[in-house]
């Protein structure tokens, strides 16, 4: 039985390689992204572990405790007396101290160049040798004075900056002019995602970075043979309880750890969208067997007759398609290979700066690509494999392929019904919820309805392929209704092919619709109730200084510069942000409505005006007190004077400065919001740039530039999806493709009969077409209607925290869905129509 399995794979090459390609690019994708994911995460280790080759103790502040500095209450700092101390144990080799803090450096637009949150400062610490083992110089020297800065190679190239010229900068302030000495290679993983670094002597790094005569950071380097986790230990001893100790393989660890959840995200994503692949090859590799099988009824037949037993037929089927499924996975690991090398290009195209290095590839990566696709491919032959077994000998010689028994139709319209049922319910059940507690069953009630769907699709084709072929039978006669009688024939068969393009589409719907009616609501969340017409705000995370504010609102051209700082508090255990800002300005900038009280009452020290979900939420009204404890663990009880509708623009709770500025470490407005002089608006960003010199920590947005932000992630996302989701709806378009050709093949007699009495070669094609197109209209169909209602009962989940989320079906992009699925059908049917076309006339009447 082996070798007639064989034989049987060798005999049907060409029929076989539609199913081999479903299993290879399925396949490919598994490999592809195991390899890209171990290949990735050597690569973040390696950059890792060179940044830490010197490292075997690392020393940094904990939080201090009072009384442990010299004469005060204050908390030791992690200062020189901490560097001597740590100097003077045995086993240390050298202490270098590192100074850290956020670096703006202005590119040729003001921008940061690292970004918001990748622009890195740093202290450049000379060993004994007069080099930084951490920023080898490329060019120039190290800085030695306070006018002088270091930068790295990528950020030195995007400035356009050279040796002896003037790098524009900021810290937390004004612009800061610095001489550009020297030029470092570095493998800090800030720089390696994007970000910059700029580096400084030590004194200018603690004075720009706020920490005069204080270290972020004290690396310990051992002597040879020094064992390291006893200097650890020896290190936490020597220095006070405010400090924390950790050993440089601890470190290794930590980032090992961090760097495997980074990528695991990666490759969960990139294996969920394979697996949907693969789940669709299910239906070609199901669809191709039946056929295989029903054209070797005979052949089966006389095996039977010979000895065969059912067992030894199933296991002749299940090794052929183990055998193909081999095949096609080793093909598809070596495609994996090209999968791992251009995925890396893919994601640092969309920003996602990975290191470079070579590919890695190991053994569960290969073997696991190579047991799923043996494994769904031997799992989609075993019904048909099953099928085989049942047919009796004396049948099978003496007829040809049966349609599908009525009873079997029945039960299994009756078992897509109730799956059907079953999902719709429970998705509809899903629309009750006003929290996502009910996300347990929109994925239940998903999954069912797409499963009972598919199980139903041959009862549901009938009408479908009834209404298309009489609307083609119209317009082409006698081909559309040959289509559609072919198409009728086996409805088994058609509902399999069309499902495998169904689940493609249906999924590509769900996320469009959802993506877009999102993309909206994101538009319309956090600043439609701003009337502003600029937001001014910091670039980096430490917020705008007061100064700011006030220089604002002195410019010419602008009606109100309104500052809105924040603090966080707790309040009966919950935690809330408070809002502080001038009440009597901010009506000028937002539009907010007052349900009681008033908010000329919010002033001083004992007052506050509440959101109306807030004050629902906390039982709260006009005249209640607020208990507020701050994060430096003092108490207010400020006095509930005002009620207003909710604003998205300030929050919950609106008080005066005065009430949070003593509890702030440094007091920072997170924004001024800026409202122009009337006819002023269209110039005001430049020169509010201009007023600061520039600064590239000075980030001017319109409302416009704020949603764009907000919204602007979802598209690149749902881009990626549609590449992803296109390898099952190629997979899918392979199917039509081998359907069609084993179809003609199985009407050989008929074709050549139909040729004899009149049909012309340009007929047979256009009934093979009108039959593809057919299926892949049928599949779209499906599909998009199951995609749309899948994301309309999913968005009340949605519309619960997302109160702006309201449902939008995008038409136009659906109506290019369908138009793709009727490209997809022609070009599927190019090849199997050729082939009927030339079918010589007497060979094929003359065919058994």
């Amino acid at each position: 039985m082996f070798r007639t399995a064989l034989r049987n794979l060798l005999a049907h090459k060409t029929r076989l390689m539609m199913t081999a390609l479903a299993v290879l690019l399925g396949t490919a994708f598994v490999s592809g992204t195991l390899i890209f994911s171990d290949s990735v995460g050597s690569a973040f280790r390696n950059k890792m572990s060179r940044s830490l080759d010197d490292v075997a103790v690392s020393v940094t502040q904990g939080g201090g405790r009072p009384g442990t500095g010299p004469g005060s209450g204050e908390p030791e700092k992690l200062g020189d007396r901490a560097v001597d101390a740590l100097r003077a144990l045995p086993g240390v080799a050298a202490v270098r101290p590192s100074v850290e803090g956020v670096a703006m450096i202005a590119d040729k637009h003001n921008n940061p160049t690292g970004g918001e949150w990748g622009s890195a400062g740093a202290n450049y610490v000379p060993g004994k040798d007069g080099k930084d083992s951490r920023y080898p110089l490329v060019k120039g020297r190290a800085p030695a004075t306070a006018g002088e800065l270091a930068l790295d190679e990528r950020t030195a190239e995007k400035t356009g900056a050279k040796i002896g010229g003037t790098v524009r900068m900021a810290v937390d302030g004004p612009v800061l002019h610095k001489k550009l000495v020297g030029i470092v290679r570095t493998d800090n993983p800030r720089v390696s995602a994007g970000g910059s670094i700029a580096l400084f002597d030590t004194a200018t790094a603690q004075q720009l970075f706020g920490k005069p005569g204080e270290f972020s950071e004290l690396v310990v380097s051992a002597t040879p043979g020094t064992d390291k986790d006893k200097l650890t230990a020896k290190v936490r001893k020597a220095l006070p309880k405010g400090f924390e100790a950790r050993s440089g393989a601890a470190l290794a660890a930590e980032q090992s750890k961090m760097i495997d959840e980074q990528t695991r995200s990666i490759r969960t994503t990139f294996l969920v969208f394979a697996g949907i692949s693969l789940f669709v090859g299910v239906f070609i590799i199901a669809n191709t067997f039946t056929m295989l099988i029903a054209q070797r009824t005979r052949e089966i037949a006389l095996l039977r007759a010979v000895g065969a037993s059912r067992r030894q037929v199933v296991r002749s089927v299940l090794v052929e398609a183990g055998l193909l499924g081999l095949a096609a996975s080793a093909l598809g690991l070596g495609l994996g290979l090209g999968v791992a090398v251009l995925l890396p290009e893919l994601l640092n195209a969309n920003g996602a700066h990975l290191p470079d290095g070579p590919l890695v590839i190991k053994a569960p990566a290969v073997l696991s690509a190579l047991a799923v696709g043996v494994v769904v491919t031997v799992v989609a032959a075993w019904l048909p494999s099953r099928k085989a077994a049942r047919i009796a000998p004396v049948e099978a010689l003496s007829s040809a392929e049966q349609p599908p028994a009525p009873r079997g139709l029945v039960v299994r319209n009756s078992i897509g019904a109730a799956l059907t049922a079953l999902g719709v319910a429970a998705l509809l059940y899903t629309t009750t919820f006003r929290d996502r507690s009910g996300l347990v069953y929109a994925m239940a009630g998903s999954a069912l309805t797409l499963t009972g769907v598919i199980v139903l699709a041959p009862l549901l084709s009938r009408p479908f392929v009834r209404l298309f072929g009489r609307l083609a039978a119209r317009f082409t006669g006698v081909s559309g209704k040959l289509a559609r009688e072919n198409a009728l024939r086996n409805p088994r068969r058609t509902a399999a092919t069309a499902s495998a393009l169904m689940i493609g589409l249906t999924l590509i719907t769900g996320l469009t619709v959802s993506a877009v009616s999102a993309n909206e609501g994101v538009g319309r969340m956090g600043h439609q109730d701003l009337t502003a017409d600029y937001q001014v705000k910091s670039s980096s995370y430490l917020g705008l200084a007061p100064e700011v504010g006030k220089k604002l609102a002195a410019q010419p051209g602008i009606a109100a510069a309104v500052p809105l700082r924040t603090s966080g508090f707790q309040s009966d255990g919950q935690p809330s942000l408070a809002y502080a800002t001038d009440p009597s300005a901010i009506t000028k900038v937002t539009y907010l409505r007052v349900t009681s009280g008033s908010l000329a009452d919010v002033r001083g020290t004992g007052a506050v005006a509440v959101s109306e979900s807030y004050a629902k939420k906390r039982g709260l009204r006009t005249g209640s007190t607020l208990p507020m404890e701050f994060y430096d663990g003092k108490r207010a009880t400020p006095k509930v004077v005002a009620v207003h509708a909710d604003n998205d623009v300030l929050g919950d709770v609106l008080t005066a400065p005065a009430l949070v500025d003593p509890h702030l470490e440094r007091v920072r407005d997170e924004a001024v919001l800026v409202k122009a002089e009337r006819g002023e608006a269209a110039g005001l960003r430049e020169k509010i740039k201009d007023a600061f010199g520039g600064n590239p920590l000075i980030k001017v947005d319109s409302p416009d530039d704020l949603r764009r932000a907000e919204s602007g992630n979802i598209d690149p996302v749902l881009n990626l999806a549609y590449g992803l989701l296109g390898m099952a709806v190629v997979i899918a378009v392979l199917g039509v493709v081998n359907t069609l050709a084993m179809s003609v093949f199985e009407r050989t007699r008929e074709i050549g009969m139909l040729r004899a009495i009149g049909l012309a070669r340009r007929e047979v094609k256009l009934m093979v077409r009108l039959e593809s197109v057919m299926i892949a209209m049928f599949g779209a169909v499906l599909g998009v209607g199951t995609g749309v209602f899948i994301a309309w009962a999913g968005g009340h989940l949605l519309r619960s925290s997302f109160p702006q989320y309201e449902m939008v079906v995008p038409w136009a992009r659906i109506g290019v869905f369908l138009l793709l699925a009727l490209v997809v059908g022609v070009l599927a049917a190019v090849w199997p129509a050729r082939r009927a076309a030339k079918l010589n006339m007497l060979e094929s009447i003359g065919a058994q």
